[in-house]
Parts: structure tokens; C-alpha cells; sequence
């Protein structure tokens, strides 16, 4: 066989492979999480968000979305050998200011234990 016919048989297969996966997944919330930063942000961001600080009146629950979508936890500093609830430490950006949470994971409810400004 020659190699134009092996190419356009392969480029068929593989565009009909193409569109049967667009159909399966079509309409589907599927993501791709596979990195532990990924894993942990997608987890705390289906939870329920409490805090546990006095005097936080800015950064509610709303903000705390917000964080998520840009923040990477520093496993170095994290707790993630505990068996209740594991603390994870979070960098990120809020109001275009650079801060530091560190928060307690639970089961159901994600508790803010505090929140640090970073200098530059």
C-alpha cells in the first residue's frame, strides 16, 4: 500500500474518532485534574466556606472563589498527613495584593484560619 493511502486512511480513523468523542462529551462537565495543585483547588472549591477570623468582613465567600481560580498551595508548608481535617497554606493574588491563607480542610466546610499579606 502506498504511503498517501496509509495517510488518508489513518486521517479518516482518526477524524471519525475525533467526532464520536465530541458527541460522548458534549454537554458533560468533564476536567482534567490530574496535578495535586489541580486535585486540591477543585476539592476546596466544592465545599462550603467558613471563617474563622473576627474581624474578616472583605474577603467572604465570594472572594474566596475568586482566590481559588489563580491561588497554588505551597505542600511544603501543609499539613496533609492528618486524618480530620488537613491544612493546606494558599498563594495567590486578591485586590491585586499578594497573600498568603492557610486553611483548614474538612469534610464538608472549608474553615479560614488566617490570612497573611506577603511582601514584596
Amino acid at each position: 500500500m502506498k504511503l498517501l493511502y496509509r495517510l488518508g486512511f489513518y486521517l479518516a480513523g482518526f477524524s471519525v474518532g475525533i467526532i464520536l468523542l465530541s458527541v460522548i462529551f458534549k454537554g458533560k462537565k468533564t476536567s482534567c485534574n490530574y496535578g495535586p495543585n489541580d486535585r486540591v483547588i477543585m476539592n476546596l472549591s466544592k465545599k462550603i466556606w467558613h471563617s474563622t477570623l473576627v474581624n474578616n468582613s472583605t474577603f467572604d465567600s465570594i472572594s474566596f472563589d475568586k482566590f481559588l481560580d489563580m491561588a497554588s498551595v505551597d505542600f511544603n508548608k501543609s499539613n496533609t498527613t492528618k486524618d480530620s481535617c488537613k491544612v493546606y497554606y494558599l498563594d495567590g493574588y486578591w485586590n491585586e495584593k499578594a497573600i498568603s491563607l492557610e486553611i483548614e480542610n474538612c469534610e464538608k466546610t472549608v474553615n479560614l484560619l488566617s490570612l497573611n499579606l506577603k511582601s514584596k
